[in-house]
């Protein structure tokens, strides 16, 4: 084990696959119909789906604004018979013709391309947008993930620059992380993948267990790309700044708890091993040290163990893995009884799925939301409902569904 390792806090949560989690009830898809819609019964609320507008091509995000248009991010496919990343704006319930123009410059390719999309915490006042992409190097032989920052005027990004360029180089196109949230204090966190190194060898000098790049982590910055002063890892030598926590394979999802301001993430696995973790400064999360997960294809061992001294345990894990993508924790008035839940998607799972977490354990699991695609993202709407990106492998057109209560039926 390393020395970063040995000398961080030992396992305080217990392992997900030892939890007690309550039986949940699935949605009923043959329920009963009405004005045509699929009424779904979940073990709180029922609850139908809704299009609120369709034709988008590999959309991997969505933001509110204030005025009640959405910015969709897409990932974009790669050249010569794929378009690029777009940045897109739907207003009044119809996806705009144009896309936003004044990205930067994007690498487009497998997992690659235009990501993430948030507002800063005061948009009514100064107009940020900050996107995350995949940053291609001079010759585009290689790229990382970086985090660029705009004023949004009159549907065009204005001043656009790279406030974080990750120091995560690779060739290939994988497992760029691109989450991002800010938290109640207005600091960007930000996560950056493994990279797709693969987990073989000595597994502890993998590049998401050594702190000294970017690989495997989250990031914690100011506004402007600067390094906040108590960042757990600064003037640390050999150690970058910027890292928060560490030991990560692929955070797609990320949610700020709107009570404690606490950083939660899902994260996949491999095969199996897809996690909910709670992130705490400083600490490491094990990957590919420790995991649930098996190589794909033959299902043979990666880790060195489930659990290690040093390394943090998830919260909760999904074996077998659903590919989990977006996270929220819900708020709002719409569908009471989920009041504090988290909301997890699911790609190659195609569901949503639902965890209650009570005092770090998660006590009840449940699937929402069956087969019917791929959700890449999840966001609460202003008005309390729930808002699934939904994505196509290969590109087909795809929706954004809105999930609304059924319940007065």
């Amino acid at each position: 084990m390393s020395s970063h390792a040995r000398r961080l806090p030992a396992v305080t949560l217990a392992l997900a696959g030892a939890l007690l989690l309550s039986a949940c009830e699935t949605p009923d898809a043959e329920a009963a119909r009405e004005t045509g819609d699929t009424v779904f019964q979940s073990e709180h609320h029922a609850y139908r789906l809704a299009t609120v507008v369709d034709g988008l091509q590999h959309p991997w995000a969505l933001a509110f604004l204030p005025g009640g248009d959405m910015l969709v991010t897409e990932r974009g496919e790669r050249a010569p018979d794929g378009r690029p990343g777009q940045l897109r704006i739907v207003r009044d319930g119809r996806l705009l013709p144009d896309p936003v123009p004044g990205l930067p410059t994007i690498r487009v390719g497998g997992q690659g391309g235009l990501l993430d999309v948030i507002l800063h915490p005061d948009f009514e006042t100064n107009q940020f947008v900050y996107l995350s992409y995949s940053k291609p190097n001079d010759d585009d032989s290689m790229g990382t993930t970086a985090v660029a920052r705009g004023r949004l005027e009159n549907d065009a990004l204005h001043d656009v620059e790279d406030i974080l360029i990750a120091e995560a180089w690779v060739e290939g196109r994988g497992h760029h992380g691109s989450r991002l949230a800010f938290d109640a204090d207005g600091y960007l966190f930000v996560t950056v993948g493994d990279r797709q190194v693969r987990p073989v060898g000595d597994l502890e000098a993998h590049p998401a267990q050594d702190p000294a790049d970017h690989i495997g982590t989250t990031l914690r910055i100011h506004d402007d790309g600067g390094v906040p002063a108590d960042n757990p890892f600064v003037g640390e030598e050999g150690v970058l700044p910027e890292i928060w926590s560490w030991g990560h394979r692929n955070a797609q999802g990320m949610a700020i708890h709107p009570e404690t301001n606490e950083v939660w993430q899902n994260e996949h696995g491999p095969q199996g091993g897809d996690e909910l973790n709670l992130i705490k400064p400083g600490v490491n999360y094990g990957w590919p040290v420790v995991g649930f997960g098996v190589n794909y294809g033959p299902g043979t061992p990666i880790h060195e163990a489930v659990r290690m001294q040093g390394m943090e345990d998830p919260v909760h894990h999904w074996t077998p893995s659903i590919a989990t993508s977006g996270l929220m924790i819900y708020t709002g008035d719409a569908f009471p009884r989920w009041q504090g839940d988290f909301f997890s998607g699911g790609l190659a799972g195609q569901q949503l799925s639902r965890v209650r977490v009570v005092d770090g354990r998660a006590v009840t699991v449940e699937t929402l939301v069956p087969e019917q695609g791929r959700i890449r993202d999840v966001r609460q709407g202003p008005d309390g409902l729930i808002y699934l990106v939904m994505e196509d492998r290969v590109g087909e057109p795809t929706p954004i569904l809105r999930m609304e209560p059924a319940d007065q039926d």
